[in-house]
Order: C-alpha cells, then structure tokens, then sequence
C-alpha cells in the first residue's frame, strides 16, 4: 500500500478548497486519505476475483504483479479525482465543525 497520496491534479479540488485556508486543505485531504483507504481495501477484494481460472497461483512475478495491482489501481482512481466521495466526507465534517 502506498504510504503517501499520489499528486491530485487542483482543478479537482472544490473551489473553497483550492481558495480556502491551510486548515481547510488540511481537512480536505483528511477526507481524501480516507476514501484512498477505501479504494485500496475495494481493489484489493477485486484483485481477488482475477484468480486464474485453473486455480494455480502462476509465477512468482505474476504473484508479485498481482500484489502491486490493487495499489496501482488506487492511486490511478485517486489521481483523476477519486470516487466523489471526499466530497461528501468534507462537507459532513464541515458541517459538524459549525454546530
């Protein structure tokens, strides 16, 4: 698993995020870690499926070639925006932080 966000391009971030403060990014990105824990966790239950249909577990470099797939695949999501769903996290705790 990667240990850091891959780059997200900032026309994807919210614009009260792109203006906002260091606290508010900070927030954000909060939310994005979490969706990127997701990501990772549904890639690797979907790497899972991708089993060779004989059973057999291939080669060591295909073994380790699947390990690295569910990472890779996560990063890419995340790198084009994610799945929408550190939006909806954002706003939640934003909501929760004025009450």
């Amino acid at each position: 698993m990667s240990a850091a966000m891959p780059p997200i391009d900032n026309a994807y971030l919210p614009a009260d995020v792109r203006n906002g403060t260091k606290e508010r990014r900070q927030q954000y990105d909060a939310a994005l870690s979490f969706e990127r824990q997701l990501v990772g966790e549904l890639t690797k239950q979907l790497s899972k499926t991708a089993q060779p249909a004989d059973g057999s577990g291939g080669s060591a470099a295909t073994q380790t070639y699947r390990d690295m797939l569910p990472g890779a695949m996560a990063d890419a999501v995340m790198a084009e925006g994610g799945l929408g769903l550190a939006q909806q996290i954002d706003r939640a705790m934003a909501q929760e932080g004025t009450k």
